[in-house]
């Protein structure tokens, strides 16, 4: 099944080019970026903003975004606002590319931006139509052909179902540092935290830098030896991409951590780690969650919050009660409230807790900035405990 939609190209003449869906659909536009074919898991992010951001987002490492948004690029592309030192997209399709940025911080086009860094895209397309179909379908494995690659509809098919699945993909190592390295503290230093990286976005370290917090960034292969080297007052565990099934080895580290009682806190794959740590699965959600938009309840306070989400699988763990586990009780401390996904978890009987969304929330929105504050005042608690003992 073919769609196209006519008058939606970008000024600057570009070659043909086709997104083909694993099930058959097809959408054809003009390329966007850089000229070729790519393969990727397709994900829709509801952002309006912020494209910046999600492009460097290393949790999007080997899928292929559509921007919900009709009109992207249009504040270029500045130095200032990526999460990571590239982007890790696999693939980008948008609707109506700028014709011309138009930004005080903007260097370069995106147009530019993903020519130079390989990244093929589509543009032109019906994204609303895209978008519809992956709610009805759900996420599923895609590929963008132009240029030589462009060839007929079964072809391009084939290679699509050949491509490897999200499902059991073990990604964090390929995005995170291979080499450990320090956010110094801004202002008087207070605490000492291990950031374990599988993924981490570059805001991450500096809002906790801003609350006093020296942040010692190590590789997803550390090991509790490693993250005790740093004599740290509280352990973080980052987002990052792939299928938390397979992600043996931060558990084990993420258990070695919680049987010390140090401070722990974890954000979107690091909530998937500390689900399967405390005992609980995990599942692939029919199509995630993606923008900037999401509302979320904390359950303990009842505020509502509009939230930065980019997840394809979640927790499974029991909704309305305390759950016994090695560690003490816990329960789920955070609900998306368009489908009651869990969104966080929290130990009682120990310092640790977690959410499945984005508090650093770079491009927005910053209602869940708090959740910095509570790590923080859980590791003071916690290390005024250990004075008065």
């Amino acid at each position: 099944m073919t769609t196209s939609t006519k008058g939606i190209a970008s000024a600057r003449k570009t070659p043909p080019a086709a997104l083909v869906l694993e099930d058959g659909r097809v959408f054809r536009g003009r390329s966007y970026g850089a000229v070729g074919a790519t393969f990727g898991e397709a994900v829709f992010s509801t952002g309006m903003t912020g494209y910046q951001e999600t492009l460097t987002d290393p949790s999007y490492h080997r899928q292929v975004v559509v921007m919900t948004a009709p009109h992207i690029g249009n504040t270029g592309v500045n130095d200032e606002d990526a999460e990571s030192k590239r982007i890790w997209v696999a693939g980008y399709v948008v609707r109506d590319p700028a014709r011309v940025p138009s930004n005080w911080r903007s260097r370069r086009s995106l147009d530019d931006e993903l020519r130079a860094q390989g990244v093929v895209g589509i543009s032109g397309i019906d994204t609303r139509a895209l978008t519809r179909h992956l709610r009805e379908r759900g996420a599923m494995r895609v590929g963008i052909f132009s240029g030589d690659t462009l060839s007929d509809e079964g072809t391009m098919l084939a290679e699509v179902r050949q491509a490897p699945e999200m499902k059991g993909a073990d990604l964090s190592a390929e995005v995170a540092t291979e080499e450990a390295y320090v956010v110094p503290a801004i202002g008087e230093k207070k605490f000492t935290v291990a950031a374990v990286d599988l993924g981490i976005k570059g805001m991450t370290p500096h809002r906790m830098a801003e609350r006093g917090i020296e942040v010692h960034v190590l590789p997803a292969t550390a090991t509790a030896a490693d993250v005790y080297a740093v004599n740290p007052d509280g352990v973080f565990f980052s987002n990052g991409p792939g299928d938390p099934a397979t992600a043996d080895h931060p558990v084990s580290l993420m258990q070695a951590v919680l049987e010390r009682g140090t401070p722990l806190f974890g954000i979107c794959f690091g909530n998937q780690i500390l689900g399967r740590a405390l005992g609980f699965g995990t599942y692939k959600l029919k199509y995630g969650h993606r923008g900037i938009n999401q509302p979320v309840q904390d359950r303990t306070t009842g505020k509502v919050e509009v939230t930065a989400h980019n997840h394809g699988f979640a927790v499974d763990a029991p909704l309305d009660q305390v759950s016994d586990t090695p560690y003490g009780r816990a329960e789920v401390s955070h609900v998306c409230l368009n489908d009651n996904v869990v969104e966080g978890l929290q130990l009682l009987d120990r310092p640790a807790f977690s959410v499945q969304y984005h508090p650093e929330a770079a491009a927005g929105p910053h209602d869940a900035a708090y959740l910095f504050d509570r790590f923080t005042s859980l590791m003071n608690t916690v290390k005024m405990e250990g004075q008065r003992a």
